[in-house]
């Protein structure tokens, strides 16, 4: 186990699948304590039961995170359960596509919802015993954050865009009181939202094409573990084929 991980408490939004599922079972490999979030009840206890075979505690939380009563709910649990957080990771996501010109404008509200506003809120919830733990936020953002919009992901695109902006004025805004922001971009992942995509797009899914859960796990295990003396802020990852 890592010594900078062990005994910390994460709690973990998106953790009923995909990227999410296997950030929370790396973590609970190296001690972590895990109180873990998603919409999908039956899903997030599969997890927390992979989890327990090696994390000291693991707790979840089902509801839906793009209401704020829930995110509020979800950060006094948190306190009230372990007393404070050391880690927020944010690895809930939405997916929709389609030409600026014929996109019905409620796919833009629900991506804001889903990919910015919920993140804002419950990092604004979790912040004071972030601060006071000298914790670590980490976005499980996404290539769409970064590179130019293409044709029909116009929407998608802005809303990462905007998590990328929101995880850098956070990170000006609490380095000097010991927290760490970080970003990480995964290319195409192998996850059920990939498999949306490529609904959207009309190409047949491989999974075996592209990064595997586990693969973006072992990055945001590496980013959190480092040494105070070093900090990264921002890692690009993509499928090594395809």
């Amino acid at each position: 186990m890592t010594p900078e991980l062990m005994g910390k408490v994460a709690v973990i939004t998106g953790a009923s699948g995909g990227i999410g599922e296997s950030i929370a079972v790396a973590l609970a490999r190296e001690g972590v304590r895990l109180l873990l979030a998603g919409r999908d009840t039956e899903r997030l206890d599969l997890v927390a039961e992979r989890a327990r075979d090696f994390s000291p505690r693991v707790e979840t939380f089902a509801a839906d995170l793009t209401d704020d009563d829930p995110i509020h709910a979800l950060g006094a649990r948190a306190v009230e359960v372990f007393g404070g957080v050391d880690i927020l990771i944010h690895s809930i996501g939405y997916f929709a596509g389609g030409l600026v010109a014929a996109a019905p404008v409620e796919d833009l509200d629900r991506l804001y919802q889903v990919n910015v506003r919920s993140p804002y809120l419950l990092t604004q919830t979790l912040l004071p015993s972030l601060i006071a733990r000298q914790g670590q936020v980490l976005f499980v953002n996404s290539g769409a954050g970064f590179q130019p919009a293409r044709a029909g992901w116009a929407t998608y695109a802005a809303s990462k865009h905007a998590l990328r902006a929101l995880a850098d004025g956070l990170r000006e805004e609490v380095h000097t009181q010991g927290v760490r922001v970080i970003t990480v971009f995964p290319g195409r992942t192998a996850t059920p939202m990939q498999e949306e995509v490529h609904r959207f797009e009309g190409k047949p899914y491989d999974p075996d094409r592209f990064l595997q859960p586990r693969d973006v796990a072992a990055v945001v295990l590496n980013a959190l573990a480092l040494p105070r003396s070093a900090e990264v802020t921002e890692v690009r990852v993509r499928p090594g084929r395809g």
